[in-house]
């Protein structure tokens, strides 16, 4: 019974949290239209050399990943801080866990939308040509996207009472997601050019144990974290 009432508690944050966007839809936009610029910046710096483009796309893309993930993180307690509705969430009977859970999977949602909008458009400006390997590029995207999702949600709830959460929360994640984006990086990269050297099996064993570690750290210091 307590089960099946922290499953619904899950379902109805994820559902307030994606009916909020889907009504207001302005940080989706903000975070796609980031997402886009980072990549148009990065396509101008770069310049017309269609190797050089070829060359960085990988990284250029979940830079891009990062960067506007960012403020969908910061997005992810802000309805309930600036309602007060926070401590009445935390008072309600239930784990704690549901309410993390909630706000992960909301926050998956709403990155994975993002993501197909920065890889579509990564795919024309970059010039990249899609290989026969891409449903294991898709696969190790969504790694990508979990690690990079778990961590950006936990930091938002521990920086989500502080002013300076805008800047606190970037300075907390970037430092612990280097081995996700170097492992999501190089698997991608190495499949996009044909993984001559058999790198991708290992990078993607790599991006499946920090996703594993992530998530069971979360979970598991959520509870503590909320209360700070």
């Amino acid at each position: 019974m307590a089960f099946n009432d922290d499953v619904r508690r899950i379902r109805a944050i994820v559902w307030k949290d994606l009916t909020t966007e889907r009504r207001s839809k302005a940080g989706f936009n903000s975070v796609a239209s980031l997402g886009v610029t980072i990549l148009v910046l990065f396509g101008l710096a770069l310049g017309p050399d269609g190797k050089a483009l070829h060359d960085a796309a990988a990284g250029a893309l979940w830079l891009a990943i990062l960067f506007a993930g960012v403020l969908a993180f910061n997005r992810s307690y802000q309805v309930e801080l600036d309602g007060g509705a926070l401590e009445a969430l935390l008072l309600y009977p239930g784990a704690r866990w549901a309410i993390f859970a909630g706000k992960l999977i909301a926050n998956l949602i709403f990155v994975t939308l993002m993501l197909v909008i920065v890889v579509a458009v990564g795919i024309v400006l970059f010039s990249v040509d899609i290989p026969a390997t891409w449903p294991l590029i898709v696969f190790i995207m969504m790694l990508g996207v979990v690690g990079i999702v778990s961590l950006g949600t936990f930091y938002a709830a521990m920086s989500s009472r502080s002013r300076a959460r805008e800047v606190l929360l970037p300075l907390l994640l970037y430092p612990m997601l280097i081995p996700v984006l170097l492992a999501a990086m190089s698997a991608t990269k190495a499949l996009l050019f044909g993984d001559v050297m058999n790198e991708a099996g290992a990078w993607m064993q790599m991006l499946v144990i920090f996703d594993v570690i992530f998530l069971v750290a979360t979970f598991l210091a959520f509870e503590y974290v909320i209360e700070v």
